[in-house]
């Protein structure tokens, strides 16, 4: 005799039949060659839609649905600069098997057309915010002044400098260093300070500043601090200079390179704002960052977040001062060198 045992059929929960959805979004948008290539592209830039149409060399509405998919399906968010908006990749960590496929995705080498085309995107805004400066050197003071001037956030940087405890032989390194305001003040805790712009009207009012104080232990560099192989220090200083690059998060990437293993970056920043009269006013390139999209490309670049100040000023800016760590190399018999 065959007995026959009932068994209630149970139905996927809510949350399985949300996960399975989510699933079948994810493979659909990493299931095209050309949605696998826009991801590879945002990996540490952002682009419009127009930008993003110019370097896989295709219209406007074709990239604009591959962008909607891969937005649906939770790969990339949108962030507003003024009227423009931005494509870039999620800051969520996403699923392990979404963080594997990023991984996996960002050993490989886009083809040399589509690199070639992002770096003549990424010329044209260093271009832009270059003859910005050229033509406004005089007026940098005022400028700076309608979002944030040295005096307000001084106190809070050199308390963050002097909280570190850099040893008296320690260097420094400070990108864009505008007209040098706050080499003074490098110059008083460091052995030795190096300054780079590539400003030529930038750096001139930084040597008179320097010569007016007589610092005798300061270098002033005309150069490309995205292109230049940058000489490393203890301390590196970004003092409201990363809004200005066309590509921060690489940027921060090959900065992040020339603080020597135990130094700090010293990063000096905007938070996220929506007051697009800046970019005319002042050259910002970007509208300020969110706290997280900084401490995420800083871990990227293989450094720590650690200490943290925000300032909030009466026109409606926000300044975050950020300490990033590089941590000691060691070796393998487990003493640290440097």
């Amino acid at each position: 005799m065959v007995r026959f045992t009932l068994r209630a059929m149970t139905s996927p929960s809510t949350s399985d039949h949300h996960t399975i959805e989510s699933l079948a979004a994810f493979c659909k948008a990493a299931g095209d060659p050309l949605r696998l290539g826009i991801l590879r592209a945002l990996s540490k830039n952002s682009f419009g839609v127009l930008e993003l149409a110019h370097i896989f060399d295709m219209g406007q509405s074709g990239i604009s649905h591959h962008l909607k998919v891969l937005t649906q399906a939770g790969w990339v968010a949108t962030r507003r600069e003024g009227n423009a908006v931005f494509y870039r990749r999620s800051l969520a960590p996403g699923s392990g098997l979404q963080q594997a496929l990023l991984s996996r995705l960002d050993t490989l080498a886009l083809p040399p057309d589509v690199e070639a085309r992002i770096v003549e995107i990424h010329h044209e805004r260093a271009s832009a915010s270059q003859a910005f400066f050229q033509r406004s050197a005089q007026d940098f003071n005022r400028q700076q002044e309608l979002i944030a001037g040295l005096y307000q956030y001084h106190d809070s940087l050199t308390g963050l400098l002097d909280k570190l405890g850099f040893p008296a032989s320690a260097t420094a390194l400070e990108i864009g260093p505008g007209d040098g305001s706050f080499l003074p003040e490098l110059a008083s805790r460091f052995a030795r300070v190096t300054a780079i712009d590539n400003s030529t009207s930038m750096l001139e009012l930084a040597r008179q500043l320097c010569n007016t104080h007589k610092l005798q232990n300061v270098e002033l560099l005309l150069a490309d601090a995205l292109t230049t192989r940058l000489p490393q220090a203890d301390c590196v200083l970004l003092n409201m200079v990363l809004h200005h690059f066309p590509a921060p998060a690489s940027a921060l990437e090959h900065i992040a390179r020339a603080v020597k293993p135990g130094g700090s970056l010293i990063l000096n920043e905007l938070c996220a704002h929506d007051q697009d009269w800046a970019q005319q006013a002042c050259g910002d390139l970007w509208l300020g960052f969110e706290q997280n999209e900084l401490s995420q490309w800083a871990r990227q670049a293989g450094l720590i977040p650690g200490d943290s100040i925000y300032l909030g000023l009466k026109n409606g800016f926000q300044i975050q001062l950020r300490q990033f760590g590089k941590p000691l190399t060691h070796a393998h018999n487990g003493d640290s060198i440097s």
